[in-house]
């Protein structure tokens, strides 16, 4: 068997049309078999590369992950911007539809994915909040835009209410439960100076991808 000469092309290949399938049909609905039959490639050639569909999923995840994660360092290291002005720009990046709409078509309800769910979990507390947001928290009790004397922590807490008590991907949610939880969100962090960090727009956003996320496909049953 001739050796494959450029193994990143074979790889991006596999991940951009995994990442398509996955919004086109979810993650449960499309399956190895779709991905074997839309790159013309062996199952030898899938499996050199990755362990499953699941490790196939990660890997699409992390490359959109590592977008996001430009547009947000962006924002961190912008000059013209307070501790408090940074924490907005962020809330507001986090929710570009580039990542999010991919996301929401992309993702099974993490509730029923412990290990998703899991690895979400893992982010925040490994890469957003340390790389990210902490440092944004930090600048703003410099500047005196936050008011808080652990912004690791409440940078850690911050992350969770938002990405996993919040985040419609979670779980199914209302878009009552959304505008509550928001509201709630808002009221707890208003005794740190941080008032409406989510504004109506970015409620109105969550309301919006909540009611898109999880539509069945047209057609093609679940498969693994």
């Amino acid at each position: 068997m001739a050796r494959n000469k450029y193994p990143e092309e074979t790889v991006r290949k596999i991940l951009d049309t995994a990442e398509r399938l996955f919004i086109e049909k979810g993650y449960d609905r499309a399956s190895l078999q779709d991905i074997l039959e839309a790159t013309g490639l062996s199952k030898g050639a899938i499996y050199h590369h990755f362990a499953s569909k699941e490790d196939i999923f990660y890997s699409v995840c992390d490359r959109i992950g590592q977008r996001n994660g430009e547009v947000l360092s962006q924002v961190r290291d912008d000059p013209s911007l307070n501790g408090l002005e940074k924490l907005r720009a962020m809330f507001k990046a986090s929710l570009q539809p580039e990542r999010q709409v991919k996301m929401f078509c992309m993702m099974p309800y993490l509730m029923d994915n412990p290990k998703f769910l899991a690895t979400e979990m893992r982010s925040i507390f490994t890469e957003v909040v340390p790389c990210f947001v902490e440092p944004i928290i930090r600048q703003g009790m410099a500047d005196g835009s936050i008011r808080t004397d652990c912004p690791k922590e409440l940078a850690e807490a911050m992350m969770l209410l938002s990405d996993i008590w919040i985040n419609p991907i979670v779980q199914p949610t209302t878009p009552g439960e959304i505008q509550a939880r928001c509201a709630v969100y808002n009221r707890l962090l208003s005794g740190f100076g941080i008032d409406n960090l989510i504004d109506q727009e970015i409620v109105d956003t969550l309301v919006q991808y909540a009611e898109m996320s999880h539509h069945p496909p047209l057609s093609g049953e679940a498969q693994t």
